[in-house]
């Protein structure tokens, strides 16, 4: 019996929601930021659709104690679908349904939290030995705009790691790992495609080799596994993706070594920190079809008449 030929094409997405979500305190307290809401539907399932309409209707939630309400959204609720039916509310039961249809849904615990690196090391044994996506799960791209699908298409070609950098304002780098990047005309793909020759995680502004920023969008040779295994803890004592992804780039092609990125130059929205999340609600909330007209009107109309008040509440004591 012949063997099979090996997957060259990602077709699993691991997702790692096993974060504290401090940022979003105290609303994270009890509920996982990555169910905190986006107008009408938890910030997840905007990340599970982007990987599905990428075309990978495998995810692993790479998870932890808490977490079990993010797990029971992407399930059956029989009980709630049967009672939507009996009453006639065929748009709210369609939208229940679109969530527990979005693809094959597993989970796997990450134990003690010990950084991105370690949480994506977690998908080993159901990954196995074929290239695979990683998104974060407290930003996603708008579905308008291609990001995840081209990542696919330029691993599949030339092999190696696909990481997504996004241009950023350089006072804003320090929130990101910066890249070092060259053209890499064996893409085909022009500027959008170039070549990761060396990272820094979280740079100091005056640091900072570049300004284009590494967001949460990857495409990863299964040889980073090995490289995860043998990284030491960096920055914040935590296993980073970015250095395994450095020593990636180092390595040959034939070892599944090598990293690109893909300038994305669309829209993304951030959920992670507070001022990004109200952003993204008015930005998805003004281009929803049902919404977007009587909210812009609503948005102008409170704009115009608005105040800054000459009080200011911080910590439940006027100032």
């Amino acid at each position: 019996m012949s063997e099979k030929a090996p997957v060259t094409r990602a077709r699993k997405a691991v997702i790692p929601v096993a974060g504290l979500g401090t940022r979003l305190l105290p609303a994270s307290k009890a509920i996982p930021k990555e169910m905190i809401t986006v107008v009408d539907r938890p910030a997840i399932q905007y990340v599970v659709e982007e990987a599905a309409k990428a075309g990978l209707d495998d995810v692993l939630l790479i998870s932890n104690r808490g977490k079990d309400a993010i797990i029971d959204h992407f399930d059956d609720n029989l009980e709630l679908a049967r009672t939507l039916k009996a009453d006639g509310k065929d748009a709210l039961l369609a939208s229940i349904e679109a969530s527990a249809n979005l693809g094959h849904v597993h989970v796997v615990r990450q134990g003690e939290a010990k950084g991105l690196g370690h949480a994506v090391a977690q998908g080993r044994d159901h990954v196995g030995n074929e290239p695979f996506a990683v998104l974060l799960g407290d930003d996603f791209t708008d579905p308008r705009d291609e990001l995840l699908s081209v990542m696919i298409d330029v691993q599949e070609k030339v092999g190696g790691s696909v990481i997504a950098l996004l241009e950023v304002e350089p006072e804003q780098i320090s929130a990101y790992g910066a890249a070092v990047v060259e053209p890499a005309p064996e893409a085909g793909r022009g500027d959008d495609v170039v070549r990761v020759i060396s990272a820094v995680e979280k740079p100091a502004v005056e640091d900072a080799p570049s300004n284009l920023a590494i967001i949460g969008r990857y495409v990863l040779s299964p040889a980073v596994f090995d490289v995860l295994d043998r990284t030491k803890p960096g920055k914040g004592g935590e296993i980073q993706l970015t250095d395994a992804l450095m020593e990636l780039a180092e390595m040959d092609k034939d070892a599944g070594g090598g990293v690109y990125g893909v300038v994305f130059r669309g829209r993304r929205y951030d959920t992670g920190a507070k001022l990004d999340y109200l952003k993204a609600i008015v930005q998805i909330g003004a281009d929803r079809d049902d919404l977007g007209e009587d909210f812009v009107a609503w948005l102008r109309e409170f704009v115009a008449d608005y105040e800054v008040p000459e009080v200011r509440i911080t910590s439940g004591f006027a100032d």
